[in-house]
């Protein structure tokens, strides 16, 4: 009788546990439903890309042009006022900012000339 007498209280608890909320999953359950509710961000827009008038006008003044998605400035170069999401700034600034300055182009690793067999035919 003793064991009817635990079986039953145990089922108790446990039903007891399933239906009363608990913090641990209210919290997440609210922030879902506040993230259902809030209205749709915004799609991450681009800068307009700069004339050629600013590019220029930057040039003269030593600025560098900052990609703001790569996290890297340029000096000059294909890159220099041409991607996306970026602005003009000092130098100085950009590597306070905590940006790198963009690896110099290499030359193409192609090699121009032929290579030349240098193993004998017998």
């Amino acid at each position: 009788m003793k064991k009817g007498w635990l079986n039953t209280i145990s089922r108790l608890t446990l039903c007891a546990l399933l239906w009363l909320p608990l913090p641990a999953f209210s919290a997440p359950l609210a922030q879902i439903k506040a993230a259902a509710q809030a209205p749709p961000k915004k799609a991450d827009t681009a800068t307009p890309a700069p004339s050629a008038q600013e590019i220029a006008n930057a040039r003269t003044k030593g600025l560098v042009w900052v990609n703001l998605g790569t996290g890297v400035y340029h000096k000059d170069g294909e890159f220099y006022g041409k991607t996306k999401r970026g602005k003009f700034m000092s130098e100085a600034d950009a590597q306070k900012g905590g940006y790198r300055a963009a690896k110099s182009p290499t030359a193409s690793k192609k090699s121009a000339t032929p290579k030349v067999d240098t193993k004998q035919k017998k």
